[in-house]
């Protein structure tokens, strides 16, 4: 079935030619077009709580990105030119506007996201910048002018708020007006720039990276997984080096975890993360007048340090791992491997400067204390471990 929506095109003809390969433009894809909200409808969708918006300023090359939700007042002062109104999921607000999603229904509906609405001032726009999904943009009221670049390398501005393309060179150029559609695929550079008090209908489509859609699997897991069983070690052999995570405790560990995600290093990384975990009540105080960097090296060399009560410091190999955190040994492995055990390092103390910055990082957090005092000089009874 051909329709205007897509220029002549049947829905197969436009997935084979263009669908994530090219952009298309389609003039009149919705003959008589008329606006499905209106900018004072818009305004007010973007007062309540329950909706995404956000405004976005341009003053000569600096950008302002302010979030919603606004007062209707607020937007009807905002300056004549350079700005622009979006609102996100306006299609559950507004009827008409999701009627106009579910034209796409040649796609299927896991992938439709929502439709975006801006409405911009003369001049507004969001700048040069990529999306990563396919986005079919339907112009309403006034026209919009658009450059595009294909995929390539860009290098981002540092100092805007959202991801402008900084070195943006435009290889088309199109102007929508009213009833025109334009759809992008993933990945192409595109600026758009209201010639005049305009409104777009931006459909957008859900592209989960693989990354979102591992993280969001195991949140999913989490409430499906029942495992038998809880770490035992009958026959545990008395410790030299308490801090130390031994082969055995992490072998019978990580039997624990048989048949689930991840290689033996990504759990064993992930119990050193785990076991070094304070319980969710603790918290730790941080030093009410810190310690320059000089003046904490001096004073630790002079004085020692000691660990916080609550906190958990474990060793593997050359990893430490903090409280829940993960940390490199670095030269002053037996220092630091030590410190862990003992939970004291008796003055005088001599480590590295990368070694000291590390103290002072965990000083500032609240998990080290300066100085030690004389009942703790002596330690534990233990040696500091070695971890071949």
């Amino acid at each position: 079935m051909r329709s205007t929506l897509l220029g002549g095109l049947a829905p197969a003809a436009f997935l084979s030619r263009y669908w994530q390969r090219r952009p298309l433009l389609v003039r009149g894809a919705v003959p008589g077009f008329r606006d499905l909200v209106s900018v004072t409808e818009l305004f007010r969708i973007a007062s309540s709580p329950d909706a995404e918006s956000r405004v976005v300023r341009r003053d000569g090359r600096r950008w302002q990105l302010a979030q919603g939700p606004f007062a209707t007042a607020e937007l009807r002062c905002m300056p004549g030119r350079r700005w622009t109104l979006l609102v996100q999921g306006v299609n559950h607000f507004a009827p008409r506007v999701d009627r106009l999603m579910r034209r796409f229904a040649f796609l299927p509906y896991a992938r439709l996201d929502d439709v975006m609405v801006s409405y911009a001032a003369p001049g507004g726009g969001v700048g040069p910048h990529v999306d990563s999904y396919d986005v079919f943009l339907v112009q309403g009221l006034g026209r919009r002018r658009w450059r595009f670049a294909p995929p390539g390398r860009h290098r981002l501005d540092p100092r805007a708020p959202l991801e402008i393309i900084a070195d943006f060179t435009p290889a088309t150029e199109w102007i929508a007006g009213p009833g025109d559609l334009i759809y992008l695929p993933p990945g192409w550079v595109h600026e758009g720039a209201a010639l005049e008090p305009c409104l777009t209908y931006s459909i957008g489509f859900r592209a989960p990276s693989a990354q979102e859609l591992a993280v969001a699997y195991l949140q999913f897991l989490e409430d499906h997984i029942e495992r038998a069983g809880r770490y035992r070690d009958p026959g545990l052999a008395p410790q030299r080096s308490p801090a130390r995570l031994g082969d055995d405790l992490i072998a019978r560990a990580v039997r624990l975890l048989k048949g689930l995600p991840g290689t033996r290093a990504v759990q064993t990384r992930f119990l050193g993360r785990y076991l070094s975990e304070p319980k969710p009540h603790v918290t730790f105080r941080k030093p009410a007048r810190a310690l320059g960097a000089r003046a904490f090296a001096r004073a630790i060399a002079r004085r020692g340090v000691r660990l916080a009560p609550a906190t958990i410091v474990l060793y593997r190999g050359r990893t430490l791992y903090v409280n829940g955190e993960e940390a490199p040994i670095g030269a002053a492995g037996s220092a630091l491997r030590r410190l862990a055990n003992r939970r004291v390092l008796a003055p005088p103390v001599r480590i590295p400067p990368k070694t000291v910055a590390l103290l002072r990082a965990w000083y500032l957090s609240g998990y080290l204390l300066v100085g030690v005092r004389a009942r703790e000089r002596d330690g534990l009874d233990i040696d500091g471990g070695s971890d071949g």
